[in-house]
């Protein structure tokens, strides 16, 4: 079994879902006791978020980058980098080592084109949502990706910063998702992208008319997939 290098942290809310989605994962594929080898690096989530509203990506690249270098010189085989928004910084990552970084988007285009859809709406941060280097993997893969209006989308991103990463899911919240999901199914959504691996856990008891993709749970059965080939 290959060791899974994990830069978590991005928020430790999701973080503890990679942790059980990898372990209960290898638990199920090997049987008895086996869990996943896992480095895990969990980082400040304050300094990280602080870096990113001041827009301020080399500063974000050189920490998470650094942190790659010692999960691949402490043994990781492979690298999850534990957030949507940290792979606007993901090819700089990969140059920096010499191991694969799973990435969270090219992983999730695979599952969406296993369904067969060709049409789907990503919610996530603004800099998720905006920065286009997500739709880059999604579109590469022959898939369309539409986002919320201007005002759902500042919703959205307050949310995840200001109330999912601090812990906090609040039925109001959810609520509004819902109400932002059925425009984007009015607006022909076959599918919904959960780009924001604090999302699901917000939703988590949500009844989809379409298939929902939660990138963290996709993004650990990948890692696993690697680990056990």
């Amino acid at each position: 079994m290959k060791t899974i290098g994990l830069i978590g942290g991005l928020s430790w809310h999701s973080t503890i879902d990679y942790y059980r989605v990898l372990n209960e994962t290898v638990g199920a594929l090997e049987g008895g006791v086996s869990s996943a080898k896992i480095l895990m690096y969990s980082v400040n989530f304050a300094e990280i978020k602080a870096l990113t509203f001041n827009d301020d990506w080399d500063g974000i690249s050189r920490i998470i980058c650094d942190i790659a270098k010692k999960l691949e010189a402490a043994g990781a085989d492979c690298l999850l980098l534990g957030a949507n928004t940290m792979h606007k910084i993901a090819d700089e990552v990969q140059a920096a080592i010499g191991i694969p970084l799973i990435h969270i988007a090219k992983v999730t285009a695979a599952a969406i084109t296993q369904k067969q859809l060709r049409k789907v709406a990503l919610l996530g941060t603004k800099y998720t949502m905006e920065l286009g280097f997500y739709q880059e993997k999604l579109s590469a893969a022959g898939i369309e990706t539409i986002i919320p209006a201007d005002e759902d989308r500042v919703f959205i991103n307050n949310a995840i910063y200001e109330e999912m990463g601090a812990g906090i899911f609040l039925p109001a919240t959810r609520d509004r998702f819902h109400e932002i999901i059925e425009i984007m199914l009015s607006g022909g959504a076959e599918g919904i992208i959960l780009g924001c691996t604090e999302i699901p856990i917000l939703l988590k008891d949500t009844v989809a008319a379409v298939p929902f993709f939660d990138t963290g749970y996709i993004h650990s059965i990948a890692a696993v997939d690697y680990a056990l080939s």
